[in-house]
């Protein structure tokens, strides 16, 4: 893949200079460009300096809302809000946030979050892309100074306090210096949870069939007497550990294929240390999925492949099935992208951590590392939804002096996994910034590749309240393939919307069928075209494996020895407990 990392080969002794700087910085900012953050801010301010009408128009809404909080508080705060915070903010939904001094408290700070959404909207010739970032630090700014912060104005920490006697702060204090300490020492406490993996998480039975230095590939044992001959092989995104997919067996997706009658494989990413900083993206795609789907064959000689991506592993699988039409093969007898985009123009609020600046930056902490840490996307996604999975959390664990809650996808998400520095580069460059695959720019091997030449069959997933992959832009693959599609929204987000298992209470879901050669349908006629479905699109997808599968025969044997390729260990292997 002629893909850039922005790195000179054979760099001057002053440019390694430059980046050691840089790499120095980086470790103290956290990974954040400081040069990115202050043109963003300058980028706004310059434009509203020279935009005096806005300047009015400004100082007319904060006259507005300080009129609307004056009357407010007139009325003894019995009236309705003049401002209510977003349906993902939880900080204020305590009962006692409706009755003064909280409420007032809470309207103030509400009305100078409002003030800056107004604010930061882009003045014109602004950047949409800077004025979208200064909106994000302002939030994360007032975010600090928000009443349900401090024990004296949250009603929640009172009551709490008053009650317990104090307890709870001093609880709090407990897990703060245990924070502290873990953070100075880089060491991370053991959680107390019923979740371990192998046992009630990743738990369903198999064996491990093959591993190389990126991968380990697990072929799950059969449930049922019959099985459909077509196997399933599951590439899950290498930021992430793969159960996900095999959280308990209640809710496990790789469970409930094996119990509906597929043989499944799943991919399980190694954990890469510095010994892998310039393994690259085409090396996930060959020695990755290329060398999985060569392993199931051999397993199931003369079998086409149902082949499902979730996340970035929808986007890999994407360039390694479109590069596989390219040349002829046709081994891929369905192709499932679960929250997986191939177009990146609208690839969501992530947007906001990158661009030129913050990109070199990021290379030149890996380039010291080899690696980018795991808790530096896991911080990314934190950030995006601060006032729950930041403040939100402070305030339990140190005000309140509550425990982590102990949830299955709670244990899962807290297992974070690093990334090679080259391979994390080129996909941000090639995918993120540059958007070469939709765009027909991107290539394998010197010769660029097309989705349209896709012939396979495909089910495309997308959440309703994704901040990673939003449904609207994994979408897109419509607009970008002729072959037969069947497009499906579920209720949730990222993760919640996949582990969506049958049984699940309040789940529904859309689905509709495009077919080959079919017209475009944009994303919003698409959504009022097709009713909500209660229940779980789990059965849907089952169904749609089966009928594009063979007649049931009997399962299997577990790898295939006669071919190089006995089974090596229990599932889940070793790569996933790699820390």
């Amino acid at each position: 893949m002629n893909v850039p990392n922005g790195q000179s080969p054979n760099p001057h002794p002053y440019q390694t200079l430059d980046r050691t700087g840089r790499a120095m910085t980086a470790r103290m900012t956290g990974g954040s460009s400081p040069h990115a953050a202050a043109a963003a801010w300058t980028d706004w301010a310059l434009h509203l300096a020279r935009a005096p009408g806005r300047q009015l128009e400004l100082a007319e809404h904060a006259m507005r809302s300080w009129a609307r909080l004056a009357a407010y508080a007139a009325a003894g705060a019995t009236q309705n809000a003049p401002f209510m915070p977003r349906p993902e903010d939880h900080r204020f939904n305590h009962m006692g946030w409706v009755m003064p001094p909280f409420s007032l408290w809470q309207q103030s700070f509400l009305a100078v979050q409002d003030w800056w959404d107004h604010a930061t909207e882009a003045p014109r010739g602004t950047s949409a892309h800077n004025a979208e970032r200064v909106n994000f630090m302002a939030r994360q700014a007032l975010d600090v100074f928000s009443p349900s912060n401090a024990v004296l104005t949250n009603p929640e920490i009172l009551q709490a306090t008053m009650k317990q006697g104090g307890r709870n702060l001093a609880a709090g204090w407990k897990n703060a210096v245990a924070d502290m300490v873990g953070r100075a020492t880089g060491t991370r406490p053991e959680v107390k949870s019923q979740f371990k993996v192998g046992k009630t998480l990743a738990c369903t039975k198999g064996e491990v069939v093959y591993r190389n230095d990126l991968f380990e590939l697990i072929q799950y044992a059969p449930q049922t007497d019959t099985v459909h001959p077509e196997p399933i092989l599951i590439v899950p995104a290498w930021i992430m550990k793969y159960y996900i997919l095999d959280l308990r067996p209640e809710n496990s997706l790789i469970n409930f294929l094996v119990g509906q009658g597929f043989t499944v494989f799943a991919m399980s990413w190694v954990n890469p240390t510095d010994t892998l900083r310039d393994a690259s993206l085409d090396d996930y795609r060959r020695k990755g999925v290329m060398a999985a789907l060569e392993t199931v064959n051999a397993v199931l000689p003369d079998r086409k492949v149902h082949a499902c991506g979730y996340c970035l592993g929808g986007t890999i699988l994407s360039i390694a099935a479109a590069t596989m039409a390219r040349e002829g093969d046709e081994r891929l007898a369905s192709i499932t992208l679960l929250a997986a985009q191939t177009d990146f123009t609208e690839a969501g609020e992530i947007m906001l951590f990158l661009d030129e600046s913050q990109v070199a930056f990021l290379e030149d902490m890996m380039w010291d590392r080899g690696y980018l840490e795991q808790d530096q996307m896991a911080g990314a996604f934190r950030a995006l939804r601060a006032e729950d999975l930041i403040w939100s959390r402070a305030v339990r664990r140190y005000l309140l002096g509550e425990e982590e809650q102990d949830f299955d996808i709670s244990v899962w998400n807290a297992d974070a996994t690093r990334m090679p520095a080259r391979m994390h580069s080129q996909y941000l460059r090639a995918l993120f910034m540059e958007n070469r695959l939709s765009s027909g720019r991107f290539a394998v091997e010197d010769r660029v590749i097309a989705l349209k030449d896709i012939a396979a069959p495909m089910f495309v997933l997308g959440t309703e309240k994704d901040h990673i992959a939003p449904w609207r832009s994994v979408y897109k693959v419509t607009l970008f393939t002729d072959t037969e599609l069947t497009f499906v929204l579920t209720k949730g987000g990222h993760n919640g919307g996949i582990v969506s298992e049958p049984g699940h209470r309040g789940r529904h879901y859309r689905i509709g069928h495009r077919a080959p050669g079919a017209g475009y349908m944009d994303p919003e006629s698409w959504f009022e075209q097709h009713e909500r479905k209660g229940g779980s699109w789990w059965p849907e997808w089952a169904a749609w494996l089966a009928a594009k599968s063979g007649t049931k025969a009997a399962p299997p044997a577990m790898g295939a020895p006669e071919a190089g390729l006995p089974p090596l260990a229990p599932a889940p292997g070793s790569y996933v407990f790699q820390k």
